[in-house]
């Protein structure tokens, strides 16, 4: 367990560890109670943690304490021990039933996320205005922001087309997603992921403009094959997955030679949003700066 595994929360520790195979984050439970009720040590906190497992057994949460699993952890004698610990979301529901100031941040947040949802059943157009916003706060421009909306739009049709197939939502998708990925990129999800250096992190809103377009051209041809050739098995959509990607592939390789530099890049959103904060910093500045001239004259 190394450094980057140690993450700190107002200067207390919160270990924590990387699931490669489910790509999710597990958080030790006692650190985050620790956190939370201010115990000032670990055994408090285990103490504590005893404490309320027994409480939450007894609200009937044994569905919440089932899923949550050991894992072994660096702990203060430097020795790695089995620790309880917890995904995201079981986290969040484990913060539910602490009675911290610190957590009602997290109990307003959930409700408010639980409020969007309802609303966006109802008007999709709530969630794609929520999505550019969100998108634009973070740094990333309105052509990118368009473009990523598209791709909703897109992947969307291809999973209707899908499950109009027959294919099973989950396993089955991601495998022929891999096989649109593999056509016209080279890899499959998780080696793109990988070759950008990421997590947990979308894959899709760390993709420059460029990559976006092919992705959504695969997917696109995807569809539209798949509407004129019905595919019966799954077999058969393996093969329509694979010619939609191959389409964009094409694209791709047509692009790099005209352009003479790739198209896949291990640029990060932290890449290009920050290209674009700092043009948005440097015409601030610059508009300042001119204005104390102008005071000055």
């Amino acid at each position: 367990m190394n450094d980057k595994n140690i993450k700190r929360f107002e200067n207390k520790r919160v270990r924590t560890t990387w699931d490669e195979e489910k790509e999710e984050w597990y958080f030790s439970i006692v650190d985050v109670v620790s956190v939370l009720t201010n115990q000032p040590t670990p055994r408090n906190a285990s103490t504590y943690w005893a404490v309320m497992k027994n409480r939450l057994k007894d609200e009937g949460a044994n569905e919440l304490l089932t899923n949550c699993k050991q894992l072994k952890m660096l702990a203060e004698d430097g020795k790695m021990r089995l620790t309880d610990v917890a995904d995201t979301e079981q986290i969040l529901r484990i913060i539910q039933s602490i009675p911290s100031p610190k957590a009602e941040p997290f109990k307003v947040w959930l409700a408010t996320v639980g409020a969007e949802r309802i609303d966006e059943t109802f008007n999709p157009e709530i969630a794609i205005e929520r999505a550019f916003a969100t998108y634009l706060r973070k740094g990333y421009s309105k052509d990118w922001i368009n473009q990523r909306i598209l791709t909703l739009r897109v992947r969307n049709e291809l999973i209707s087309e899908w499950d109009e197939r027959g294919v099973k939502e989950g396993k089955e998708y991601a495998i022929l997603t891999d096989e649109i990925s593999k056509a016209w990129s080279g890899m499959t999800t998780r080696q793109y992921k990988t070759f950008k250096g990421l997590r947990k992190e979308n894959l899709r809103d760390n993709m420059t403009t460029l990559e976006l377009v092919l992705n959504m051209l695969a997917e696109a041809t995807t569809t539209e094959i798949s509407k004129e050739q019905k595919p019966q098995t799954f077999e058969e959509n393996k093969q329509i997955a694979r010619s939609g990607g191959e389409v964009a592939g094409i694209a791709r390789q047509e692009t790099e030679k005209r352009t003479g530099k790739p198209v896949i890049t291990s640029k990060k959103a932290v890449d290009f949003t920050q290209l674009f904060t700092d043009v948005i910093e440097y015409t601030i500045e610059d508009k300042d700066s001119k204005n104390k001239d102008e005071n000055k004259k």
